[in-house]
């Protein structure tokens, strides 16, 4: 009779309570899977070139510039992006010469980081950025601190990766490359020609790493594909001559650090032998306030530590950019 009168109960109330069928399970131990991040590849055209950019995440989220180094593109960024675009406007050009950006003959085009600097600066106003967060590694550090120059309200946040604004990280890997920067005959141009080339590129991504099982070999395929490209080698040497044009400009660098004391993260791949660690405690003297993370890593820190500074850097970010404007 109880037995009854229970189903004629469940009929009237037209459910099943899952106790009645089987386990009961709560809501939160069930998994729930979340949305990929989409990611959108386009370009802009900027001085005539066209100017590759990922771009991912909320249209009004709080926007954060990632600034490639050499001889990469937007690529390396590749796996952070879906870690930040839940809730950050995340934007990674492509210089040109470099990944999916045109690469106009250098003899037609200016391959100059204040010319870098002036593009990305256009780009960020075509997307209506009048305010972000930058991530500058490598040659994404004097384009980076050339463009907060300009715009130094702009910038809400720094987070430097083996990114150099101090003569102390220039060590003896530079040496041939300041040989060229005080005699740029073609001797001196062409015995550079060595870093262009695969063996080197290889080397950027594997030198310092514990395990290797850990980088990808696309990385230097990938890369090595847009330096073989016709002409390339050429627009290659002119960067490296106009790099001696960012060390005068290190204690402008420095006098902003100190002036506007942006928020500063720095995680720095200690085994890189192209911006050492020297280069990396400088910062300390004019951001004393900024947060240091040395890993043992070598230049490309993201490919095999990006479990490590994933968090520092969402926490980073959650804690000093999340509530600012676009």
């Amino acid at each position: 009779m109880k037995k009854l009168l229970l189903l004629s109960l469940i009929a009237i109330v037209g459910f099943v309570s899952p106790g009645l069928i089987g386990p009961t399970y709560a809501k939160e131990d069930r998994a729930v899977l979340k949305p990929p991040v989409i990611v959108h590849y386009r370009s802009k055209t900027i001085d005539g070139v066209k100017m590759f950019y990922r771009e991912a995440g909320p249209g009004d989220g709080p926007v954060v510039l990632l600034l490639h180094g050499f001889p990469t593109s937007s690529h390396m960024f590749r796996n952070l992006i879906p870690l930040l675009a839940d809730r950050y406007h995340v934007v990674a050009p492509d210089y040109p010469g470099f990944g999916e950006s045109d690469a106009p003959d250098h003899t037609k085009f200016a391959y100059t980081f204040g010319h870098f600097a002036d593009m990305v600066d256009t780009l960020m106003q075509q997307l209506g950025t009048h305010k972000y967060a930058m991530y500058v590694m490598d040659y994404g550090a004097p384009v980076g601190y050339r463009l907060a120059l300009k715009h130094p309200d702009r910038v809400s946040a720094l987070i430097v990766q083996n990114g150099n604004a101090y003569e102390e990280g220039l060590r003896d890997f530079w040496n041939p490359i300041k040989t060229y920067w005080g005699d740029n005959s073609e001797k001196n141009r062409e015995a550079l020609a060595g870093l262009v080339k695969l063996e080197t590129t290889k080397f950027q991504y594997t030198d310092g790493v514990k395990d290797l099982t850990r980088i990808s070999p696309d990385n230097w395929v990938h890369d090595q594909a847009g330096l073989d490209r016709p002409g390339n080698k050429d627009i290659q040497l002119d960067l490296f001559k106009d790099y001696g044009t960012n060390v005068p400009l290190y204690p402008k660098f420095q006098a902003y650090f100190r002036e506007r004391k942006p928020p500063t993260l720095i995680v720095w791949g200690k085994n890189d032998k192209i911006f050492p660690e020297e280069g990396a405690h400088p910062y300390l003297r004019d951001l004393p306030k900024a947060e240091m993370h040395i890993l043992d890593t070598g230049h490309f820190a993201l490919e095999d530590k990006l479990d490590e500074m994933a968090p520092l850097i969402r926490s980073f970010l959650d804690r000093h950019v999340a509530n600012t404007e676009r």
